[in-house]
């Protein structure tokens, strides 16, 4: 890759490196500079820019990103559409990461322009929690270096990124007593313990309390066996501090098998493993009686993920396993600040307007005109559920009684379509923009206003916009442009969703891009198709024409 001082003459095709926004022109670093770009610059007096130039060994960052986190992702794992040279895994639900610590090393040493970044091996994930994420550095990387890093990712026939998925248990719950023992030390035991458990999809059927003897025990383990339980915890009243204690020893009694005793972490030292009839058995330690994360957690949480915990599994949780005095680790039953809360995708809905009276179509409902088989609604409703987003909110008006079942004979169920009506769609679109925002729960984060006449959006533009989409970095609204000219559908952070629904008219938000132009992204797409809407018979026709 060539980079620095570019003349203007050659710089058609170049990536801007600096945005530039002076003269009436508004261009953000990154931008491939088209031939009309190139002539606005001249206009404006400009000779040379700095820009980066790729050769035909390298390839541009978001290819590159995209290719290498396809290699690298395995099951329980989402990949969002790259941008800016990254692209991102996300938890498809609640679970462990599980990532290769080794190949990650050595996936980061092969070049400087190629970097992964994970969250620690088996780190408890919620669903939609980032994962990890691949940012290409510069504009572009080396085709070697990009076959390498994929090389690297799919070696030792296992993916380099997965996320185990919490599978529900059934446990059972022993408590010893000793003279002394109160009643509400061992409520409050299974009250935490019955959190933990619930945290992690798993219930709690069973409690057993019994004398602090091996026969009393066994007795109280082979009873829960007989309900079904997939998992026995043993809470003794005294601290096991060898493996032919009371507890390992009531175990065998009931026929168990003592496989570990002890581990590197702390708190949580006094851990016992064993099994019964190939079910997991936990002497638990004392510290299991705290709801604050310590070993029995560790071991709790593989064994919900269905990962194997052995003595060799074990004896490695010494690395990070000094848990004591972390005041910053965040607590998985504790509500924790803003800063300590993991980094979740965006949760962005589609707005799709299907309420118009299509006045320009000189008629018919141009949403129920067939474009490719399909009515022209329908390809927008499929194009958002194919999409990342979480929700799909369907706004209807003119002649919503054949709309609404035009969509549902297509689709068919989908639990994240929904339908709202907007009985003022005769005033304009801004009144459906109204509609659709007022629908949306406080959970979202931003909404895609998509037009119901635009077949030629898909799935693809729609994650490209959510894959921009980034407050903290000032994209708070993503407007697709292809050759540098603007179009919908546009991505709006839910910080303008309050004045959204103040806009009126037929012109939507339009104004507030301008108005808020330093907080806008534009994302280059391809294809005048991708941003063209239908309002007239000669736009269907040639729609058709270019389809067939």
């Amino acid at each position: 890759m060539r980079f620095g001082e570019t003349p203007i003459d050659e710089a058609t095709g170049a990536i801007l490196a600096h945005s530039r926004r002076a003269d009436g022109i508004n261009f953000s670093k990154g931008r491939r500079l088209s031939a009309e770009d190139v002539d606005k610059l001249k206009a404006a007096g400009v000779a040379s820019i700095v820009a980066a130039r790729l050769d035909p060994d390298d390839v541009h960052e978001d290819q590159a990103a995209e290719a290498i986190a396809k290699a690298l992702a395995g099951v329980g794992i989402d990949i969002t559409a790259p941008f800016t040279g990254r692209c991102n895994h996300f938890a498809r639900e609640a679970g462990l990461a599980v990532v290769d610590h080794e190949r990650v090393d050595a996936l980061n040493e092969l070049d400087e322009s190629v970097t992964v970044a994970t969250l620690p091996p088996y780190a408890r994930v919620t669903p939609r929690q980032m994962v990890a994420t691949v940012k290409i550095i510069p504009y572009a990387a080396p085709r070697t270096a990009v076959d390498r890093a994929i090389e690297v990712a799919k070696a030792a026939n296992q993916p380099l990124i997965s996320v185990a998925p919490f599978k529900a248990m059934r446990a059972g719950l022993v408590q010893t007593r000793l003279p002394g023992t109160r009643d509400k030390v061992l409520d409050k035991a299974v009250n935490t313990t019955g959190k933990r458990l619930t945290s992690l999809g798993s219930t709690l059927v069973g409690e057993r309390r019994c004398g602090h003897d091996a026969a009393s025990i066994a007795e109280a383990l082979v009873e829960l066996k007989s309900e079904g339980c997939d998992i026995f915890l043993v809470a003794g009243a005294s601290a096991i501090v060898d493996r032919h204690d009371v507890v390992p020893s009531g175990i065998e009694q009931a026929g168990g098998k003592v496989i570990h005793f002890g581990m590197p972490v702390d708190p949580g030292n006094l851990l016992l493993t064993a099994e019964l009839d190939g079910k997991p058995v936990l002497g638990l330690p004392g510290c299991a009686k705290s709801p604050k994360y310590n070993g029995f957690d560790m071991v709790l949480e593989r064994l919900a993920a269905g990962l194997p915990v052995g003595r060799a599994e074990i004896v490695k949780m010494g690395a990070g396993g000094l848990l004591a005095e972390i005041p910053t680790r965040p607590q998985p039953r504790d509500d924790g600040d803003d800063e300590a809360a993991p980094q979740q995708a965006p949760r962005v809905a589609v707005l799709v307007l299907a309420a118009g009276r299509s006045t320009r179509m000189g008629g018919p409902n141009k949403l129920l005109q067939e474009a490719d088989g399909l009515p022209l609604v329908v390809h927008a409703v499929k194009a958002a559920l194919t999409s990342q987003a979480v929700e799909v909110v369907v706004v209807l008006g003119h002649m919503a009684d054949q709309v609404k079942p035009a969509i549902e004979r297509a689709i068919g169920a989908d639990k994240r379509l929904r339908f709202v009506t907007n009985p003022d769609f005769a005033d304009g679109l801004s009144t459906s923009v109204r509609a659709g925002i007022a629908a949306l729960g406080k959970e979202i984060d931003a909404a895609i206003v998509q037009l119901g006449d635009m077949p030629g959006v898909n799935a693809a533009l729609l994650d490209r916009l959510m894959a921009a989409f980034s407050p903290v970095e000032g994209r708070s609204i993503c407007v697709p442009t292809v050759g540098g000219k603007r179009g919908n559908p546009v991505l709006w952070d839910r910080r303008f969703f309050a004045e959204m629904a103040k806009v009126s008219g037929d012109t939507g938000a339009k104004h507030l891009i301008g108005e808020h132009a330093d907080l806008v992204c534009e994302v280059e797409m391809t294809g005048e198709a991708a941003i063209t809407d239908i309002d007239t018979p000669e736009a269907l026709a040639a729609w058709r024409v270019r389809k067939s």
